[in-house]
């Protein structure tokens, strides 16, 4: 027998996404890039375990919204909004199983765009162009809209600004642009959120926390 993939090594791991059995080379070489790897794969988990221990922080060219400075102590005192950001990801993820790093990046990106305009006064939205990546855009505005409409009730809480929201996303940006290892059909910052952030079935494992790039 042989690698599914190479047909010359012999077969090492077995592959849940191709359901046949590959060599660790094409396993390394070929995961989320020509295979879609499920996200309970062990080897894939293995690998993201790996690459986190090992990975290095954003250059300066790589760091989204450079000229942006978001303190700590802002971020944990809108904890709630970045809780809610997670979950409205992984939640679309369950829906969406197609969904990546790479689409939850730009839509993420896209938002943050929409609120920087809206505080230097002009409206301008772009949404993505790839289809799971506008849905999703519009899955966490609808979040926001609902969060913010909330808030106004709520008695001596101080109201989201526009851009409050924008440095939470930048935030978050930035925090996906690290823990993703660029793979074009890369989870490992999906993976990330589902670690920190358990959806309501897994809630009482404790409050996460992310450590600020």
């Amino acid at each position: 027998m042989s690698c599914a993939i190479c047909e010359k090594r012999p077969p090492k791991r077995y592959c849940p996404a191709k359901g046949e059995k590959i060599c660790a080379i094409c396993c390394g070489r070929e995961r989320e890039v020509t295979i879609d790897c499920p996200t309970d794969c062990p080897h894939l988990t293995a690998a993201h375990r790996y690459e986190a221990e090992h990975r290095k922080p954003l250059t300066a060219e790589e760091y989204p919204y450079r000229d942006i400075s978001v303190r700590e102590d802002f971020v944990y005192q809108h904890w709630s909004v970045i809780t809610g950001l997670a979950g409205t990801i992984l939640n679309f993820q369950i829906q969406h199983k197609d969904l990546n790093d790479g689409a939850v990046c730009a839509a993420i990106e896209a938002l943050a765009e929409t609120l920087r305009t809206l505080g230097s006064g002009i409206y301008y939205e772009k949404p993505p162009d790839a289809p799971i990546a506008r849905a999703l855009y519009g899955r966490i505005a609808e979040f926001l809209q609902e969060f913010r409409k909330d808030e106004t009730g709520r008695a001596g809480i101080p109201a989201l600004k526009d851009t409050d929201v924008f440095h939470l996303l930048v935030f978050l940006l930035r925090v996906a642009r690290q823990e993703t290892n660029r793979r074009s059909r890369s989870r490992a910052f999906l993976s990330f959120l589902q670690e920190r952030f358990p959806l309501p079935s897994e809630a009482e494992k404790g409050a996460a926390r992310i450590i600020i790039p």
